[in-house]
């Protein structure tokens, strides 16, 4: 049992040490964002859809930290915001079907995430279920 102990123990460090990389990753890119925009002395929604995708990359660790769960709508959120930045930045090269493409995606996963937060509303994890998970 010692030993199965031992590499739960590993395992929550090496977790531990990945989410700490992802936090000083994503501040970092944050760092290079600011500095670009103070470089070029302008804003773009391009750039503030950018930072919002980081900050729930930030927002996700901070519950997955506090919750050890991974909260399931944030990266369908991040997906569906890194969607809107891409329609924005490429849309004036796109067919037609390739916006539609992207417009169903987007579509499905906003779907997506009225499943899952309806699945959390009618249907409650119990304590019991938590401790299965």
């Amino acid at each position: 049992m010692d030993k199965n102990k031992a590499v739960k123990s590993y395992l929550h460090l090496i977790e531990q040490v990945g989410l700490l990389i992802i936090v000083i990753a994503t501040i970092i890119a944050v760092g290079q964002e600011i500095y670009v925009m103070i470089d070029k002395l302008k804003v773009d929604i391009k750039d503030l859809l950018l930072l919002f995708i980081y900050l729930e990359i930030i927002a996700m660790v901070k519950i997955y930290y506090e919750q050890h769960r991974l909260p399931i709508r944030y990266p369908i959120y991040i997906a569906i915001v890194a969607l809107a930045r891409y329609i924005i930045l490429d849309s004036k090269s796109f067919a037609q079907w390739q916006l539609m493409e992207v417009s169903i995606t987007v579509f499905l996963l906003t779907l997506s995430v009225l499943v899952v937060r309806y699945g959390h509303v009618k249907l409650p994890y119990t304590k019991s279920r938590q401790d299965d998970d």
